[in-house]
């Protein structure tokens, strides 16, 4: 049955009909909207923060006024409330300005912008409605130079463990242009965040955070996803999600070697430092997104998806509906073809001939996912 995630009360009258035993609550959206919290007060364990702790996501402003009080190495900022502050606040500023609305955007909230009219372009777009209710404030920070890498962790609120390393590709077209998305496509392991830098940022990121929000009362429950970019100066957080998000979480399901459903209820039951450790293959998995034309600003809905031969690869579903005998795309990012092997370069070929045997007349995806690491093996980097 089809349940409505915005209706708590459904939710959880569902969970104790069937003895649900724990729920893993995925998407930022209902995370923000309070659904742990409602399955919390109902004594149903759940994977996932609570309505306060999920303004880690639901909230950069929340964030970065966190980071500033616990000392968490991050870009220097300003919260906007209203049009004109903002405007004139890029006088605090210089270019390329990183102006993000505040709210959740689906990952597509943060502008870069190489000179001054494009940041008030970019503003004016915010403020005018352009991302919904995530524009009704926004924070301007400095533009951080440096590696991307995303860095996951598992906690019950007092204790933490880390999960893994990733690296995405947000920018929809090769090599690295066009505007954000949700992800076009990932690899795990992050072998730029050397085990060193692992501890570096769990000692000056994740644990403060963790210790943070457990001061606050608002103990964090579920898995903090941290965007970092490596400075000159150190890593230093980008921004948090409050789920393991996509593409990141394809890759690191593949490596994950252990029982995620006993390692997530001791999440929720606060049982963290009980659990077996968790183990992650040295192996790699690499996935590619296909998207439907016209992502991410007016994906075109519809076309026709034949799969072939898969072997090469596993393919997860996201945008995908079955109309009869026919599978058609149903959202922008609509499959992810992910491979697993001893490289990344080994990984990407895999990946790429999964891709070229499914027949998707209306996708398309970058080709190039992989393309820093791969460098890095071939010596070229």
């Amino acid at each position: 049955m089809a349940l409505d995630v915005s209706d708590h009360a459904a939710v959880i009258l569902f969970c104790e009909d069937h003895d649900i035993g724990l729920v893993v609550v995925g998407p930022e959206g209902p995370l923000v909207d309070g659904l742990a919290s409602s399955l919390g007060i109902a004594e149903i364990p759940v994977f996932g923060p609570s309505r306060e702790a999920a303004q880690l996501e639901g909230s950069k402003g929340f964030t970065k006024d966190l980071c500033s009080a616990a000392n968490i190495p991050t870009a220097a900022y300003e919260r906007y409330t209203t049009k004109s502050d903002a405007l004139a606040g890029l006088d605090d500023f210089k270019a390329p300005y990183v102006i993000k609305a505040d709210g959740l955007a689906a990952g597509k909230g943060v502008i870069i912008a190489q000179n001054r009219a494009d940041a008030e372009a970019a503003i004016e777009d915010m403020f005018g409605g352009g991302f919904g209710d995530a524009g009704a404030a926004v924070v301007i920070e400095d533009f951080m130079t440096g590696e991307e890498a995303s860095f996951f962790a598992l906690t019950d609120g007092v204790d933490v463990v880390a999960f893994g390393s990733a690296q995405d590709h947000k920018r929809v077209g090769d090599g690295d242009t066009g505007p954000n998305t949700g992800g076009m496509g990932a690899y795990s392991p992050a072998r730029v965040l050397t085990p060193q830098l692992e501890e570096q940022v769990m000692e000056e990121i994740i644990r403060p955070t963790v210790k943070a929000l457990a001061d606050a009362d608002m103990p964090y429950r579920g898995v903090l996803f941290a965007g970092l970019m490596l400075t000159d100066e150190g890593p230093k957080l980008i921004e948090y999600n409050a789920r393991f998000g996509d593409p990141e979480c394809q890759v690191l399901m593949m490596r994950f070697e252990g029982d995620l459903v006993a390692l997530m209820l001791a999440v929720a039951e606060g049982r963290l430092a009980e659990a077996d450790p968790v183990h992650l293959s040295d192996d790699v998995a690499l996935t590619v997104v296909m998207a439907a034309k016209g992502y991410p600003s007016n994906p075109e809905k519809g076309g026709l998806i034949k799969l072939t031969d898969q072997s090469s690869a596993k393919i997860f579903h996201a945008g995908t509906a079955q109309v009869g005998d026919q599978l058609v795309a149903s959202g922008g990012r609509v499959l992810a073809l992910t491979a697993f092997a001893k490289s990344v370069t080994a990984a990407k070929a895999f990946a790429y001939a999964a891709v070229d045997a499914v027949h998707f007349p209306s996708g398309f995806c970058r080709r190039d996912i992989g393309w820093r690491e791969v460098e890095r093996e071939a010596g070229n980097a």
